[in-house]
């Protein structure tokens, strides 16, 4: 499910659910965080999915338990502070959980192929406080505002041109991106990610109670319950603001 290939000094981790376009569930979680832990020795750690796709959100089977977003959550932030460079390689779907993958990752290298967004507001569900900050610094107000308010999507290219992706490529020119990094000072890196994170809020801030109260009564809504219904029946939901 999670493949760890090691290239050293890059380290290449995969999410091979290839059947359900990478779709993340609580076993591929646990697997990406077993991973990070077993690539410690590499300098570079390049993320991608397997079959044409690099994520296409959380498996709907399990995305109602609190428990799966909060493992989530636990994979995002391990892999924002891990001290380390990560490359996302996208290619086809990079939607929902997939989009906070990437933006988790300290860069992206994207396909012209590849969409990004969070699809959230067509289920009823939303993302954390802290996937909305991060999406809003790296994509821009505009581009984060339609993906998290309008659903909309956008293709690598387009990313590119707003800052979310930083170069246009497949999976082996994100490896000799990976291969150009480890030759630089893991240090440096090291120091100057931690910089860059502290422009972000606080770790656990994402706790404002206001912001937390809205994303509960969208989680415990009858609309949650309607969104995902209708997503596994192949219809439009009709959503009721309830």
């Amino acid at each position: 499910m999670i493949h760890l290939e090691d290239r050293a000094p890059v380290a290449v981790v995969t999410i091979d659910r290839a059947e359900r376009r990478n779709a993340l569930d609580h076993e591929a979680l646990e697997q990406l965080l077993e991973a990070q832990a077993r690539s410690a020795s590499a300098r570079v750690v390049v993320l991608t999915g397997a079959g044409g796709h690099f994520c296409a959100g959380a498996d709907l089977s399990g995305v109602e338990d609190v428990a799966f977003t909060d493992l989530l959550r636990v994979v995002l932030a391990g892999i924002r502070d891990d001290p380390r460079l990560w490359v996302a390689a996208c290619d086809g779907a990079a939607l929902g959980a997939g989009t906070q993958l990437a933006v988790a990752c300290d860069v992206r290298v994207a396909t012209a192929s590849a969409r990004f967004g969070i699809p959230a507001a067509k289920l009823g569900l939303t993302v954390d406080h802290w996937t909305v900050e991060r999406l809003a610094l790296l994509a821009g107000a505009g581009p984060a505002r339609a993906m998290l308010l309008a659903a909309e999507t956008y293709g690598g290219e387009e990313a590119v041109q707003f800052g979310l992706v930083q170069r246009v490529g497949n999976l082996d020119d994100a490896l000799g991106w990976a291969d150009e990094i480890a030759a630089l000072a893991p240090l440096t890196i090291a120091a100057h990610k931690l910089a860059l994170n502290r422009l972000e809020m606080p770790v656990g801030r994402g706790d404002d109670p206001e912001v937390q109260g809205a994303s509960d009564a969208a989680w415990g809504s009858d609309d949650l319950e309607e969104g995902i219904a209708a997503f596994r029946e192949r219809r439009r939901p009709q959503f009721r603001g309830r």
